[in-house]
């Protein structure tokens, strides 16, 4: 390494500098002062030697950054892994709110208990465990539905709309013609009335999305159509006796119960299959999440239909007669069986015999019906009486005798807890009956048709009430009836026919096994068993005789296969196997018997527990 060089800078000329020396600027334009010739700058030059060539390092000068000495740098936006994924840096404002911090990210407010109550489903107190693997998985369920109930309150903003309301001194003495001259033209075409009086009476159904209605005659007319926009889908007469219709997982194919069989249809009324194993069938019913038709004849046979798959899933003779009235339960998929005694049977297809019986009336049963959340039951019978039932506790909470000639005929709950009961020509309709102790003195609203009601069913999603009677069809507005707001992946009103298809792909995919249908829904607990149980199926076992043993002999030659031979081949194996399977119970008998004998040495013997020997040695101190 050679000296460093100096030269007298007054004597050079103005040359531009390079970019890492100019500070960013395009061209150095910094001219020397007097001052500064006045003073003798130097550069030093290290001069280093390499073998090809000699290469010469300029340390560059240090001139201070032009602007003002204190001013802040300017705000400039961050990277993304520098901001933690969020569109703009929150990092000044943790700064000032350090509160608000929760691993890079806002923390979210908690909504009180009572706005997130009513979402809690499935909620209960978590139970003991006997390891701490199962203990934390219980205590994660948990957190895991409240965190779901905390979403789900905070969807409420999205739920725009206001559910109706009938607000009056006297509610039921409004008739549907005053409600029909007080609103808008959209909810005046919901009330109309269909004058079909040849075919009668009828039985209806509506769709989940309740945008469109099937009706069928008892004498054999068919008629599907959108009821919002009145816009026909098919209208067939099969010539044949109608006892029930009902729409299967979508508006393109329903079924029917005819006569002597059941048969399917698409919407454009043309027979798809038929079902003649499902004869004489009075009543259906469809489950959307298991895709099985249930169908109860006048036999008494229920019997599950898997549509998807064209298969029978279940026959179960209920040795009851006929089976006229049936309801399932939208939450648990149990079905609900109404029997002439005036009991109520629960039915799943895993089982050949009812799951449990509720003795709701001293007479036979005329109708019941289960609310949307599955959690009560409303039942009527011949002795005019009118009964609400808990199915969590399967007690009564309510009931009310009906003093008039006519007993109650026909039940139905809306999504909103409405109760609408039938009395021949005459539809009541009550609010809170699930919360009452008893019947109201009067009804929310009446309505009087021109013939008796057979078959009666509120639209979902709307504040509509379809009756079914001998002269036609009959729909009419019941305010505060229907959910307002509706989910678009559960069952969505507006849907396309490409969402149609789609939303059938996924139902399919998301089907639910037959067996997973129980009485009690609630999955994923831990069944613990007791001490004294799992000593009693040890004792069960020990002296268990061995299964049989199934054991052919190989073919041998020179008179070793011959029939005494085989025989005795035969008994050699299996007393070698009988003999390890009393080693091997020996062996166990053994190794409880020391330990037996080892708690009898001890000092307090046999009988005494820890607090005994506590006692006995405080005694003897």
């Amino acid at each position: 390494m050679s000296s460093p060089l100096t030269y007298d800078n007054e004597k050079a000329k103005f040359k531009p500098q390079a970019p890492h020396l100019r500070y960013d600027s395009k061209f150095s334009t910094k001219k020397s002062s007097k001052k500064d010739k006045n003073k003798d700058t130097k550069v030093k030059l290290e001069a280093k030697d390499t073998q090809n060539t000699n290469e010469a390092k300029v340390a560059p000068q240090k001139f201070p950054k032009a602007g003002k000495k204190d001013k802040k740098p300017r705000f400039q936006p961050q990277a993304p892994h520098e901001r933690h994924g969020l569109k703009f840096s929150t990092q000044k404002y943790f700064q000032d709110n350090p509160d608000e911090q929760s691993g890079g990210k806002l923390k979210s407010e908690t909504l009180p208990y009572e706005r997130v109550q009513k979402y809690l489903v499935g909620r209960r107190p978590v139970p003991k465990t006997r390891t701490m693997f199962h203990s934390h998985r219980m205590e994660e369920r948990e957190e895991l539905i409240e965190e779901v109930a905390q979403a789900s309150a905070r969807g409420e903003l999205l739920c725009t709309e206001d559910t109706g309301l009938l607000e009056a001194e006297k509610t039921n003495d409004i008739t549907q013609w005053d409600i029909k001259s007080s609103v808008d033209e959209m909810t005046q075409q919901k009330i109309f009335d269909l004058h079909l009086n040849q075919f009668g009476p009828y039985r209806m159904d509506y769709t989940r999305n309740g945008r469109h209605l099937l009706i069928g005659g008892q004498k054999g007319h068919i008629a599907a159509f959108d009821w919002q926009t009145k816009k026909l889908h098919c209208e067939i007469n099969v010539m044949e006796t109608i006892t029930d219709v009902k729409w299967l997982h979508q508006e393109t194919m329903f079924a029917v119960a005819q006569r002597k069989w059941t048969y399917i249809y698409d919407n454009q009324g043309i027979e798809l299959h038929c079902l003649k194993h499902l004869d004489q069938v009075q009543r259906l019913e469809f489950l959307p999440y298991h895709f099985l038709l249930v169908s109860s004849n006048a036999k008494g046979y229920l019997s599950y239909l898997d549509v998807s798959i064209g298969k029978e899933v279940s026959g179960i003779y209920t040795k009851k007669g006929r089976l006229d009235i049936m309801k399932a339960n939208p939450q648990s998929a149990v079905i609900n069986l109404g029997h002439s005694d005036g009991t109520v049977s629960f039915w799943i297809p895993s089982m050949k015999e009812p799951a449990a019986k509720l003795l709701c009336h001293h007479s036979g049963l005329r109708d019941l019906s289960i609310d949307v959340t599955g959690r009560y039951m409303a039942t009527t019978g011949m002795d005019r009486r009118l009964k609400i039932w808990d199915l969590r506790m399967y007690k009564e909470l309510s009931r009310c005798q009906y003093v008039q000639r006519l007993c109650p005929n026909r039940l139905d709950f809306s999504q909103k807890g409405l109760l609408a009961v039938t009395r021949d020509r005459v539809v009541e309709v009550y609010k809170d009956m699930t919360e009452l102790s008893r019947k109201p003195d009067k009804a929310f609203m009446y309505h009087y048709c021109d013939r008796e009601v057979v078959d009666m069913a509120f639209c979902p999603y709307e504040d509509v009430l379809g009756l079914g009677h001998k002269e036609g069809f009959t729909s009419i507005v019941i305010p505060g009836a229907g959910e307002a707001n509706f989910d678009a992946r559960e069952s969505n009103p507006f849907e396309t026919k490409s969402q149609r298809k789609e939303t059938e792909v996924h139902m399919l995919l998301d089907k639910v096994k037959p067996e997973m249908i129980t009485l009690d829904s609630e999955i994923c607990q831990i069944d613990t068993k007791t001490k004294q149980e799992m000593e009693e199926e040890r004792e069960a076992n020990k002296y268990k005789v061995p299964d049989r043993i199934d054991f052919t002999p190989r073919h041998r030659q020179r008179g070793a296969s011959s029939g005494l031979k085989m025989v005795q081949r035969k008994d050699g194996h299996r007393e070698d196997v009988n003999r390890e399977a009393v080693r091997d119970k020996v062996r166990t008998m053994q190794i409880e018997g020391k330990f037996e004998e080892r708690n009898k040495k001890r000092k307090g013997g046999e009988g005494m527990t820890v607090l005994d020997r506590l006692k006995s040695r405080h005694s003897e101190g």
